[in-house]
């Protein structure tokens, strides 16, 4: 075994089912045996790990998001970025920066890695925004088909997916870009640091009135991330022939009941609504590094919260995360 490999490695682990909004009961830490790795793995020193919204689906016993649930007694996965600190791949050297889907843990072993440059973006974690970039890029531009003078709405536009969706809506020629969020202060930061014409809380108590208060010749472009009420409301301040790009429903995780589509609404002002998910679209996926390393030279923010304290701090920064807590990407700091 290396000199630099530990013999264990520290992971959070799923201890119970949760039961409506998490408590932290729902996890634990413990050490596991860590071995040096086979031909063709490598081990990786875990640098930052993801924290995302579906993981809290993952987390009951079965789910209708294409990814495998999590099961009790082993531990949470999400992307992660790290160092190669023993390898048996070929083409992979000690050093090497990673990114991988791998265990909540300072270390990993993975056949899985990925080798990144690392000057291709600004930060590691940058290279954690792929799925949520690659998701805003897929709804924008292919599903909802932005073009010229479109005025578009995001909702739950201060997160990691809606904070990239406005901005590439902006760069494929919305005229406008409207976004909610769950707090005035997060409605400023859109305006303000991300550059949203205006932003509406969801919490309104009349949200249809502020909507067409922000819009009022309608929307052109919904991109929705919530459901609920949000996109009942969004129906209701359409525009003639608007298109609805559906990936999330934030607001029936959180426990909302699902929301009422008005078909009569829909069949009257023409609208389309579809559904979207980037595992039926990896080609998106793979594009979107090299996009968003010149994006961001171009001046495109990508926003997001990086929280310390190792990997202990996943559990809270996931729970923070559902509460509404943070901006854009998030990620924990593990070294």
């Amino acid at each position: 075994m290396p000199d630099s490999l530990p013999r264990t490695a520290r992971q959070i682990q799923l201890a119970a089912r949760p039961r409506g909004k998490l408590t932290g009961d729902e996890f634990r830490v413990a050490e596991v045996p860590l071995a040096p790795p086979e031909p063709g793995h490598v081990v990786v020193r875990n640098e930052y790990v993801g924290i995302v919204a579906v993981l809290r689906a993952l987390m009951e016993p079965e789910s209708d998001v294409p990814i495998p649930q999590f099961d009790l007694g082993r531990p949470l996965v999400s992307d992660v970025v790290g160092r190669v600190v023993a390898t048996g791949a070929a083409d992979i050297g000690v050093g090497d920066l990673v990114t991988f889907r791998g265990p909540w843990a300072d270390y990993a072993d993975t056949a899985e890695a990925t080798v990144l440059d690392p000057a291709a973006l600004p930060e590691p974690c940058y290279h954690l925004a792929a799925r949520n970039g690659a998701t805003a890029l897929l709804g924008m531009r292919d599903v909802a088909a932005v073009t010229e003078g479109d005025v578009v709405l995001v909702s739950g536009a201060a997160g990691g997916v809606g904070s990239l969706a406005g901005q590439i809506a902006r760069r494929l020629g919305a005229a406008r870009v409207l976004g909610t969020a769950g707090s005035p202060a997060k409605c400023r930061w859109l305006v303000d640091e991300l550059g949203f014409d205006d932003a509406v809380d969801y919490h309104d108590d009349d949200l249809v009135a502020a909507l067409r208060a922000a819009a009022p010749e309608g929307v052109s472009v919904y991109f929705d991330l919530v459901g609920g009420a949000q996109f009942e409301a969004a129906v209701e301040i359409a525009a003639d022939h608007a298109r609805f790009a559906l990936c999330g429903a934030l607001a029936t995780q959180a426990g909302a009941p699902w929301p009422r589509l008005d078909t009569g609404a829909a069949v009257v002002k023409d609208l389309t609504i579809r559904g979207f998910a980037l595992h039926h679209r990896w080609d998106v996926f793979a594009e979107w590094p090299a996009l968003f390393s010149r994006w961001l030279g171009e001046g495109m923010v990508h926003p997001h919260t990086v929280v310390d304290g190792g990997i202990e701090a996943a559990p809270r920064a996931l729970m923070d995360l559902l509460d509404g807590r943070f901006t854009g990407n998030v990620s924990v700091r593990l070294t």
